[in-house]
């Protein structure tokens, strides 16, 4: 029996309050991830608010990525967002398996192609020179979360077969292992996105759902460039943070 009761008094907007009314019964884990939730008619009814505070309320979740709507089905609570700091080097792999979740990469492909000027810029190579993409659709369990190319210089791959082999090793070990290459250390940038007609077949998202696009070049032990990487990271499903002290 639903006891809570919107104050219209308050000078917090109505559909602010009804909005952390829905956050507070899932962090108490009242409403689960997947549990469909009240439809909009059901909230007004409940509630007595209009209709456009309701909706204003489950779009701001949807957009938030605490909820997700499927046509004709509802509107359901999401999983967790996956939270990584941003204060140390760190791995994928090792941040999905600290959370409990399995992480597997799908290599999309391996191929040499030409440095564009952006990607000689950020390697520090001539544009032209040969580079080897490593391009992969990286998981959480069964769920795309990351769509991904790496630029590597041609000089350091002697085989690219062994690219392939991230399905089941991480990419770093595999260059310390295959090529003599340790990563130390790494430069990244992020910017907001929307996600276009190719991600969205990959990362099985809507057209126009927010995104990172995450730039990344890691460095070796003398501070030589060895590899560029662009990463489309679903922003549903996926945040970054900092410590300021």
């Amino acid at each position: 029996m639903e006891k809570f009761k919107l104050d219209p008094s308050s000078f917090v907007p109505l559909y602010q309050q009804l909005k952390e009314h829905i956050i507070e019964k899932i962090d108490k884990n009242i409403w689960k991830p997947g549990d469909k939730i009240y439809s909009e008619n059901q909230l007004y009814e409940k509630f007595d608010v209009s209709r456009n505070t309701a909706k204003k309320a489950i779009e701001d979740l949807v957009q938030e990525g605490t909820l997700y709507r499927l046509q004709g089905k509802g509107t359901f609570v999401s999983m967790p967002k996956i939270e990584q700091s941003l204060s140390a080097f760190y791995s994928f792999s090792q941040v999905l398996r600290k959370k409990g979740l399995q992480p597997h990469d799908v290599v999309l492909d391996v191929k040499t192609i030409e440095a564009s000027h952006k990607v000689a810029k950020e390697l520090k190579i001539e544009k032209g020179e040969k580079v080897v993409t490593l391009r992969r659709l990286r998981y959480a369990n069964e769920e795309p979360i990351i769509l991904e190319v790496s630029y590597l210089p041609k000089r350091i791959i002697d085989n690219e077969a062994k690219l392939k082999l991230v399905s089941q090793t991480p990419l770093y070990d595999i260059l310390n292992t295959y090529f003599n290459v340790i990563v130390n250390s790494a430069k990244e940038t992020f910017e907001p996105i929307l996600i276009r007609e190719e991600e969205k077949y990959y990362l099985e998202v809507d057209i126009g759902s927010p995104a990172l696009l995450l730039e990344r070049v890691a460095y070796d032990s003398e501070k030589k460039p060895v590899e560029f990487c662009k990463s489309i990271v679903r922003g549903d499903r996926c945040k970054f943070y900092t410590e300021l002290i």
